[in-house]
């Protein structure tokens, strides 16, 4: 049997707020439709529209959200982070965030280092292309064995479970540390209406091991995982080395984070639902009898939907919670948020679904019971 022995969350210092983006970002919008009133008046360039907090809220469910770092965001002579560069000798900005939920994770599953075989960094972006965040974090652990990075966008936590499952299960492991650094805000376009509130960053870590080498009561079994992707262009990030060689400028509009969010909806959310419902039906496990929908934090609107289709109606908060009030989307990391906050409270015997969704598109789940 294979087991989530545990879960550690670290959340940067710094929050940003709905309204603060929204003041930034509207004085923007005056010193750009300023610039470019003449091309704004022939028609060659679309004026920007001011955004609201109230605006931001009723498309997303979003209110704040975490920033590793907050200088120079809202700063309109730069509106992106600054985060200044360390040198090699230093430990990497996400590897400083995968470590900080590493140690609550082990000290929750009562591992220590010696005990843990490998060590998987899956998330949507890794600052560098190598040596790999997980091996740079398997040597500040002072862990044996190996580890590497996986990158599938938002479904980056739920992908990286089922390969901590499937290397249990095959006895390559007994014990696996997943890591899911999630330092987004650097790939956000802040200068942009339909995006700049979307992504908030955190550092989210787990324990999957064999039932026989746990040791905590709150663990969980995961019954079955199943992963899905099909091509979309509606969800992109064009940012990569590649440009070095084709001289695109780095600040480009189409170098950061975009989607068409109604295509987006109208296509995921049945694709989603499907998925969760036949991965159920796999197990002979009606819909009715999952106690916790633990689900992809991207937008409070697509979990409704999700959930109206595959349960007929509306989930309590306490069935399908939501943290994108306060940690806004967190990418890979929203699901097992959910999860870490909100599962402490189910019996032994209970059932929970933890699913992710993005860009692709990409879909991962787990059915997991509580032991």
């Amino acid at each position: 049997m294979v087991v989530i022995s545990g879960t550690g969350l670290w959340k940067p210092e710094h929050t940003l707020s709905n309204e603060e983006l929204v003041d930034c970002y509207n004085e923007h919008v005056d010193h750009y439709n300023v610039e470019y009133a003449d091309q704004i008046a022939s028609g060659e360039v679309n004026a920007k529209e001011y955004s609201s907090a109230a605006f931001i809220e009723k498309a997303s469910g979003i209110k704040s959200r975490y920033i590793y770092a907050k200088d120079g965001v809202l700063d309109i002579n730069r509106m992106r982070p600054n985060i200044p560069v360390r040198s090699n000798d230093e430990i990497s900005n996400q590897a400083e965030m995968a470590i900080r939920a590493a140690k609550q994770t082990m000290q929750q599953s009562n591992k220590e280092p010696e005990d843990i075989d490998a060590v998987i960094v899956s998330c949507a972006y890794t600052q560098r292309s190598y040596p790999a965040i997980a091996i740079e974090v398997q040597n500040e652990l002072g862990i044996n064995g190996f580890g590497f990075d996986m990158l599938v966008a938002c479904s980056a936590a739920t992908f990286g479970l089922q390969r901590a499952y499937e290397m249990v299960s095959a006895g390559t492991a007994t014990c696996v540390l997943l890591i899911n650094p999630e330092l987004t805000s650097p790939q956000v376009n802040y200068k942009d209406r339909d995006s700049h509130f979307i992504f908030g960053d955190v550092s989210i870590a787990s324990i999957v091991e064999t039932s026989e080498s746990c040791s905590v009561e709150n663990s969980f079994e995961i019954l079955s995982t199943r992963a899905f992707t099909q091509f979309s262009n509606n969800i992109r990030s064009n940012f990569g080395y590649v440009m070095n060689a084709n001289d695109k400028n780095q600040l480009d509009d189409d170098q950061y984070f975009s989607q068409k969010g109604r295509a987006v909806y109208k296509e995921v959310c049945p694709i989603a639902a499907e998925h969760i419902r036949t991965h159920l039906e796999s197990l002979a496990i009606n819909t009715d009898e999952i106690q916790r929908w633990w689900l992809h934090q991207a937008n409070i609107n697509m979990n409704k939907l999700i959930c109206n289709l595959l349960l007929g109606r509306q989930p309590s908060k306490e069935e399908a919670p939501i943290v994108l009030d306060e940690f806004a989307n967190t990418a890979s990391a929203g699901s097992l948020i959910a999860f870490h906050l909100n599962h402490k409270d189910l019996k032994s015997g209970d059932l929970g679904v933890i699913c992710s969704f993005g860009a692709g598109y990409s879909i991962g789940s787990l059915i997991v019971r509580k032991n």
